[in-house]
Order: structure tokens, then sequence, then C-alpha cells
């Protein structure tokens, strides 16, 4: 009863981070449909080119810190040390402050030549001078949102992330809207081109921001309350060994380190993959307007797409690696395999059917969010929906790795995948000149090598690890495959009656979802066991029952 509970509890946690993950992709999603307007696939490209900037700054300085604080307050929780958990939160605490302030005020004094000279996008310097002061924003909310998560509370997290996101998508359309027009006076009375464009971006970097001062208040708020609470039980702790200052700051150094060098090769791959893009391109005689239209529709479009399933693996990662970690301290080989097992077949049945779907509504997708019609964006959501499996299973394989205290192997594996990567990257641009689709092949190669090299190391460090193949894979493959087919005929069939693209897509997704779950329970993919330990999973029992099918 009790592994139940905790197996329960590990899938649920990290489903309502996950929940809250996927309604804010969402919400970015349908924000980015008016930003796009507004600034157009060049601005997109400029907005990009801050933000690939700022996302590995931000690596540098607090993106790991969420995942060390909650990894190390939840081993010392599970060992029944509050008085050291809460030690590590406070020192946790000024380290983001010192390192993300640094940051932050390096970011704005060499904007210029991080984003004109380094990425050769000039436009892009007044957007990456608004990001700045957002990385010290989100390395003081990211180690609370970590004390939280090592605490093995999750909603905290979730609840900040759909405020930050709700304020990120006003403002930022109402910023862009504002200084789109300001930028287009700009370029007239300068007789420059291009200014409305980069002053419509900038309104976009605005809402990231803004949705970051709301983020980081709310998890004051929060944080302040649950201290007020819990101190009595902090002072109530009979521990006597406390870890003093410099062991805090080792471990801590040690545990945010390889967290940081994983991280910052998928991260540094983009930011690479558009400086050779741009670099490639201009060589090739493309205009500076025409590479950053092409890459705008990759980040704003393709990316922004494939990422939405990706974030529930980000999502479940963070419960994982605290269930791994506490199953790691109390030395419980079974529960750590079960805990790996169960995370990755849940990945595999939410995600492999995602990657089917948007594979066979890529176009009607598109048009329904952008009005998008064209052949090249809806290639690439087809040609690269396999990355959504590859970047989910990599992302959870690394948590799981980091979980059970290897955290040097997701390094090595992404250093050896990003090396292979960048070379495909530029043969694929330079010999077989293929655009944007060689960015798209070589991310899904990236993904693919990082997948067998961290399954390959977790048999070896997983002593006793063996995933169920028919399950986890084959089933769900199946049963996805028998979705598409009815997903394409429904939209295909409504499209002939009514001719509305949105109609038709809608309910071909409804369609699809239903069909895969009958699917999945009439071929045993999903039990009456597994969907007592999901969230919901009494509804979806009884919903089964309904329809005959359990």
């Amino acid at each position: 009863m009790g592994n139940k509970k905790k197996k329960s509890n590990f899938l649920v946690q990290g489903s309502i981070l996950a929940a809250a993950s996927i309604i804010s992709r969402i919400i970015g999603m349908i924000y980015r449909i008016p930003l796009t307007g507004i600034i157009g696939d060049v601005g997109n490209g400029i907005y990009s080119v801050a933000f690939e900037i700022y996302s590995i700054l931000l690596l540098i300085s607090s993106y790991s810190l969420p995942l060390a604080v909650s990894k190390l307050v939840s081993r010392y929780m599970a060992k029944g040390q509050k008085k050291n958990a809460y030690k590590y939160f406070k020192c946790a605490l000024l380290f983001a402050f010192v390192v993300g302030l640094a940051v932050a005020v390096f970011t704005f004094k060499f904007a210029d030549f991080l984003a004109g000279t380094v990425m050769s996008s000039p436009m892009s310097v007044l957007s990456l001078e608004v990001l700045a002061p957002t990385i010290f924003i989100v390395a003081i909310m990211g180690v609370l949102r970590g004390y939280f998560q090592g605490m093995g509370n999750m909603l905290p997290t979730a609840i900040s992330q759909l405020i930050e996101q709700i304020v990120n998508a006003v403002v930022s359309v109402s910023a862009a809207y504002y200084l789109f027009s300001y930028g287009k006076k700009v370029s007239a009375i300068i007789k420059v081109d291009g200014y409305d464009a980069a002053y419509g971006a900038m309104g976009g970097t605005m809402g990231t921001l803004a949705g970051a001062l709301a983020g980081l208040l709310i998890m004051g708020v929060l944080i302040i309350l649950y201290l007020w609470l819990y101190r009595s039980a902090i002072r109530r702790d009979k521990t006597k060994k406390i870890d003093s200052m410099s062991v805090i700051y080792k471990n801590i150094f040690i545990t945010i380190m390889p967290v940081i060098l994983s991280t910052a090769v998928y991260n540094v791959s983009t930011v690479l993959d558009q400086g050779i893009f741009n670099k490639i391109l201009s060589l090739q005689g493309f205009s500076h307007d025409e590479y950053n239209a092409l890459w705008g529709i990759f980040s704003g479009k393709y990316r922004l797409l494939t990422n939405v399933p990706v974030s529930i693996a980000s999502a479940l990662a963070a419960s994982t690696v605290i269930a791994i970690q506490t199953a790691v301290s109390r030395n419980n080989g079974k529960e750590v395999i079960s805990k790996t097992r169960t995370g990755i077949r849940f990945i595999m049945i939410v995600t492999i059917p995602c990657a089917v779907g948007l594979t066979v509504l890529a176009s009607p997708v598109l048009q329904l969010l952008w009005h998008d019609g064209r052949a090249i964006s809806a290639n690439l959501l087809r040609v690269g929906s396999i990355s959504v499996i590859l970047y989910s299973l990599s992302t959870l394989s690394n948590a799981i790795l980091q979980g059970v205290d290897r955290m040097k192997i997701p390094v090595i594996n992404a250093v050896i995948s990003l090396v292979l990567h960048l070379a495909i990257l530029i043969i694929m641009l330079v010999v077989f000149k293929m655009n944007v689709y060689a960015v798209v092949f070589a991310n899904i190669f990236f993904a693919f090598m990082m997948c067998i090299l961290n399954g390959i190391a977790m048999k070896k460090y997983i002593k006793g690890y063996r995933q169920e193949i028919v399950k986890t894979f084959i089933i769900p493959a199946a049963s996805s495959v028998a979705m598409g087919a009815v997903v394409f005929g429904v939209y295909k069939g409504i499209m002939l009656l009514i001719k509305s693209n949105a109609i038709a897509t809608l309910i071909s997704i409804i369609f699809g979802v239903f069909i895969y779950f009958v699917a999945m329970v009439l071929t045993g993919g999903i039990t009456e066991s597994d969907m007592k330990s999901m969230p919901k999973g009494r509804l979806m029992i009884r919903f089964a029952k309904k329809l005959h099918i359990m």
C-alpha cells in the first residue's frame, strides 16, 4: 500500500506541474498568435535572438537552482533534517541574489556586443536590455520554487507559473502593439527600415519581465505564509549536526555545476544553431530579413508547438529527481527502478500520440493558430514532430541520472551529442543547402543521441533496471497510429461537409483523444491499476466502464 501511495504521489505531483506547464505553454502559444501578427516573422527572429542569449545567461546564473535546491532539500527532508534543509534554502537564496544580480548587470552592459556582434542581430539589442533584469528576478524565484518542490509540493510552482504566463501574455501583446507603432515612426524619421519589428519584439520581452515580477510576488507571499506555519516544525527538529556554510556552498556548487553544464549544452546548441544558420545563409546570399523570417518560423511556430508536450517531461523530471533522490537516500533500489520505469512509461503514453497528432494535423493547426498555410511551416512540423518523443525522453533520462547522483554523465553525453549535431548541421547547410530543414534534422539527431547514450548509462548505473518495451513503446505507438488514421479521416470528412478548418481541427483532436484512450484500454496499454495512480484516474476508470471497454 505504501509503495502504491508513493507511486501515486510521485505521478500526481509531477502531473500538477505538468498540467500547469501545459496550460502555461498553451497561454504562451495563444498570445504568440497576436504577437506574431503584430511583429511578423522578422520580429519573431529578432525576439528569438534576444531570448536565446537570455536563456543561456539565465542558465549560467540560476536555471539549475530550482533542481539543485529541490534535490538537496529533499535529501535532507528524507533524513528528517528540517534545519539543514532550511539552511540550504537560505544559502541558495543568497547565492541567487549575488550571481543573479551580477549576470543581470553583465547582460545589460554587454547587450550590444552579445546581440550585435556575436549573433549578427543588432536589432535584438533593445529586447536583450529589457530581459537583463529578468535574470535577477528569475534567479530569486527559482530558489523559492525549488524549496517547495524539495518539500514535495509542486502547487506553489504551478500557481506562480500560471500567473506569470497570464501577466506575460497581456503585457507582451499590449506593449508590442504600442511599440511597433512607435518603431514605425522612428523608421520614418531616420529613414532606416526594421525599427518597427525591433521595438515590437522589445514589447514582447517586456511581458517576460512583467510576468517574472508577478510570479516572484506570488512566490514571495506563499513562502512567507509557509514559513510562518512551518517555523515551529523546524525549531522542533533535533538534528545535532548542522552543515557549515562552506559545506553548504560546496554541495550547492557540486550539485548545480553538472546540471548547468548538461542544460547549457541543450541551450547553447540553439544559440549556436542560430548563429551558424545566420552566418551561412548570409554567405549564401540571403538577406537579414530573409534568414530572420525563416528562423522566426522555426522558433515562433515549429518549436513553440513541439515544446508544449515536451514541457510535460520537464515538469515530470522535477518530481522524478526528488522521488529518485529520496529512494537513493533510503537505499531503496527497487523504488528507484520502479520510479524510473513509471516515469518513462508515463512520458511515452503522453508524447507518442502528441507527435503523431502534430504530424497528421500539421497544416490545420498552423492555419488555426496563425492562418499560416505555407508548405514550409507545415513540413517543418511534420518532419520534426518526432523530436517531441526524443526530447521528452532525453529530458527525463537526464533527470533520472541526476537523481541517482550520476551528475556528470548527462554532461558528457550532451557534449558528444552536440559535437556530432553541429557537424551534421554544417554539412546539411553548406553541402546540401537544406536551409531551415537542416536545423530540424540536426536537432532530431541531437535528441536521438542523448536518448541512446542516456539509455546505456541508466542500464549501467541503475542495477536491475530494464524498461518494459511492449506497454511503454509498442502499444502507445500502435494506438497512436490508429488514432492518427481516424483523425485524418475525420478532418477530411468535416472539411468536405462544412469547409471550416477551425471546426474540423478541434473536432478531430477530440476524436483523437477518445480513440487513443479506447485503443490503449482495449490493448492493455493502460490498466485500471495504472489509472488509479494517475491524476483523475478514478474518473477515467468510470468513463471506461461506462463505455464497457474495461
